[in-house]
């Protein structure tokens, strides 16, 4: 599989998928959905992998969607970023997020759905959709599930940084750690996790998306109304795009 965006390494039958567009501080653009989707259907049946783990190259994790992208226009099958959530989430095998910088919307998402969340103690999480005209709605269910109701309104309604240590909190993040011991500390609970039988690990997270509220059945069958259109979503891009603020934020009096 030639990937264009995602760099794979496996050894001892751990995949370390890296998001690899560091220049743009690993913003999935529609290529780098459509191969991670892909990818995680591959590591879904490979035998030879035991634990998936999932990072970002250079600064960040992942900074969210890439506004700046060329939407694809092609008439081939492309992957959403629910599907691919819906992918990880579901994967039958233990995952890991490792947090470096920013997991920004999406990439926030993508940790909420792994089993296990390292995350630097200088990272930052956030959910700030609604900055830029949009409300959050693919990525909802999977953050709800891992922060909680409460906790989630709160930070997708202001959209404000999330502090490694109120992300370990609220239950974004399962252990922080200094950013220098990300590697051991990914290390230790990688072995942890290798002391599990790999067909007891997959009946466990079965049981754990059937019993989960919202189940994942419920998240795949509600699809999201939200126009990523609309004049506030246009507003919200264009200003982004041009770093400014947008037309709803009130000016001094």
């Amino acid at each position: 599989m030639t990937l264009q965006t995602i760099a794979v390494e496996v050894r001892r039958r751990i995949a370390a998928v890296t998001l690899n567009r560091p220049e743009r501080g690993n913003a999935f653009d529609q290529v780098l959905l459509d191969e991670l989707g892909g990818l995680l259907a591959a590591l879904a049946t490979d035998d030879a992998v035991r634990i998936v783990v999932l990072r970002g190259a250079g600064r960040h994790f992942c900074t969210g969607a890439d506004l700046r992208a060329v939407k694809a226009t092609d008439d081939a099958p492309h992957l959403t970023l629910r599907d691919v959530l819906a992918a990880l989430d579901a994967l039958p095998k233990p995952t890991i997020a490792c947090i470096q910088g920013g997991a920004v919307g999406g990439g926030a998402a993508f940790a909420a759905c792994c089993d296990v969340v390292i995350a630097a103690d200088d990272a930052f999480f956030s959910i700030p959709e609604v900055r830029v005209g949009m409300a959050p709605l693919g990525v909802a269910p999977f953050l709800i599930r891992a922060m909680g109701h409460r906790a989630f309104r709160r930070y997708g309604l202001s959209g404000e940084r999330i502090g490694a240590a109120e992300a370990l909190r609220v239950g974004l993040a399962h252990e922080i750690c200094p950013a220098n011991q990300l590697d051991a500390t990914l290390a230790r609970i990688a072995d942890e996790l290798l002391h599990g039988a790999p067909g007891a690990m997959a009946e466990l997270k079965r049981a754990a998306a059937q019993y989960a509220s919202p189940p994942l059945s419920q998240i795949l069958a509600d699809r999201p109304a939200h126009d990523p259109h609309s004049p506030e979503a246009r507003e919200g891009v264009a200003s982004f795009r041009e770093k400014r603020k947008p037309a709803w934020y009130p000016q001094e009096d």
